[in-house]
């Protein structure tokens, strides 16, 4: 196992510090930064579930989508 220094410990007490207020300070810019890490994570999920489904015709998708809307 690594054995930390003092000097070691402190830098990362310092940089949860600094983390931490950050965050507490500019709660916007973490928030669009999750929203967006949240977007990209479904929209890739959706792809992936794309890819393995049955493939329709596009007369078919806009059918759905007619009778939904």
């Amino acid at each position: 196992m690594i054995q930390m220094t003092f000097e070691d410990e402190k830098f990362k007490f310092l940089m949860k510090e600094a983390l931490l207020e950050l965050i507490q300070e500019r709660e916007d810019i973490f928030y669009d930064l999750f929203s967006e890490v949240l977007e990209d994570y479904a929209l890739a999920k959706a792809i992936d579930e794309g890819m393995s489904s049955e493939t329709v015709s596009r007369e078919e998708v806009f059918a759905v989508l007619e009778t939904d809307g």
